[in-house]
């Protein structure tokens, strides 16, 4: 009868005269079964010499998707993901260009366990905005899935309504784990898993659209295995911002801006308007600096006063030009006349100053050089 793995394992290697120095014939080790697979592995063999660089790229949109790939595009509630996810999968469906990059299109298939009208309208607002996207060959499955267990993904596979799908959307992670937890990381690895059969089965990319934690800065939420297992990772941000978090391959695109335009879809039965809304393109935000507070502002007041009554200017390429400069003494001393610590020690007043004097220039405020400092202007 043959043996299994487990089975010859437990049984211990064959004892044909290795104990006294003699080798054992690899055969002797060999499970029954094993040596089909030897010869498959052995046809993937592939030498040094033989190894060139791969310059086709297999990409589907082109710096932020591979194709037959398992991404995760998250970020915290209503942030837009789900807009963003269907502009992304529009885009691929109609292969047209998105975000003016090369899109590697097709056949896109959008689960949204998250449902009903709310997904309805917003795909008829792209429909009424892109009318050029009219027929792509996009379909929508507004029902949740447990993909915690296998059964859902095996009858994914099989209802797929084209038969090479570039795209495959799993809207959310949360509704479609069944009785996973998506804390864990063998309820995380199953969800993989599953993930996985359906990109292999059908040759689809499979992205995951998932959320944010209670801080939005420490990436999806849930088990690391999840954010592991994935290719691509997109983030979306409170800011309206979409980031990309990771890439396998190579190095992550600049991150992309976007805003909601509403767009009104008709009157429901009272005459009111019923609306939805389309992802836009737009500019990054223009950065604000924020006022300073505590301490920091005492310093740069003690700074003003030492600019109006000790400051110079200098000439030459090191200097700030048409900007006072002062002394660090005397910016020092101004610190001091300002209470910038209630110490009464030299060491505290120091202390307090350097702490001052460091915060300010790590937030590019003031510039030192020489034994000076100065404001540094808007231009600068």
């Amino acid at each position: 009868m043959d043996m299994t793995y487990d089975q010859w394992a437990d049984a211990g290697f064959p004892d044909d005269g290795a104990a006294d120095g003699g080798s054992v014939p690899l055969a002797n080790y060999i499970v029954p079964g094993q040596k089909s697979r030897a010869r498959e592995l052995s046809k993937r063999l592939v030498s040094f010499d033989q190894i060139g660089a791969v310059l086709t790229s297999n990409y589907m949109v082109k710096g932020w998707l591979d194709r037959n790939c398992l991404s995760m595009l998250y970020g915290p509630s209503n942030a837009g993901k789900t807009f963003v996810a269907l502009d992304i999968a529009m885009h691929i469906a109609a292969d047209m260009p998105w975000r003016g990059l090369r899109v590697n299109g097709g056949p896109v298939l959008y689960i949204a366990a998250e449902g009903g009208a709310g997904i309805r309208n917003r795909l008829a607002a792209i429909r009424h905005e892109h009318p050029d996207m009219a027929s792509a060959p996009f379909t929508l499955l507004p029902v949740g899935l447990d993909l915690h267990a296998q059964g859902d993904a095996l009858a994914v596979c099989e209802i797929m309504p084209d038969v090479a799908p570039a795209l495959v959307v799993i809207d959310t992670l949360a509704r479609s784990m069944g009785a996973g937890d998506e804390n864990t990381a063998k309820d995380a690895a199953m969800f993989v898993r599953n993930c996985d059969l359906i990109r292999e089965a059908t040759g689809a990319h499979v992205m995951v659209i998932h959320h944010t934690g209670k801080d939005e800065d420490r990436g999806a939420r849930g088990s690391s295995a999840l954010r592991a297992a994935v290719d691509n990772e997109i983030q979306i941000t409170s800011e309206w911002e979409i980031l990309s978090r990771k890439q396998r391959d190579q190095e992550p695109p600049a991150p992309l801006h976007f805003k909601l335009r509403s767009v009104v879809l008709g009157m429901d039965e009272d005459g009111e308007p019923v609306t939805s809304a389309v992802v836009d393109v737009a500019a990054p935000p223009i950065p604000t600096c924020k006022p300073l507070k505590g301490k920091n502002e005492v310093a740069m007041q003690a700074l003003y006063d030492a600019l109006r009554d000790h400051g110079t200017t200098k000439s030459g390429n090191t200097w700030p030009a048409n900007c006072k400069v002062v002394e660090v003494d005397h910016w020092r001393e101004a610190c001091g006349t300002h209470g910038l610590t209630t110490g009464v020690s030299d060491s505290a007043a120091r202390t307090a100053f350097m702490r001052a004097k460091t915060k300010l220039m790590d937030m590019d405020d003031v510039r030192e050089f020489g034994g000076f400092v100065w404001r540094v202007q808007g231009d600068e």
